[in-house]
């Protein structure tokens, strides 16, 4: 699995599948400030991913 941060950089990851709630825990990330794509669709965070998927983490901009 490929996993591209907000910031560009990439990981990649093998092992077992697991759900974007415990990826973005994994690293530390608040789930309320990204939204996840996997494989360029957008997913909810008990989606589980795996294999060759590609995840994009997308950070939310707000302000005012």
């Amino acid at each position: 699995m490929k996993i591209i941060f907000p910031d560009s950089t990439t990981e990649t990851k093998g092992g077992e599948p697991e759900s974007i709630s415990q990826i973005l825990d994994r690293l530390k990330i608040n789930p309320s400030e990204v939204i996840v794509s996997r494989n360029g669709k957008l997913v909810p965070e008990d989606a589980v991913v795996g294999g060759e998927d590609e995840i994009r983490i997308i950070r939310i901009a707000h302000g005012g």
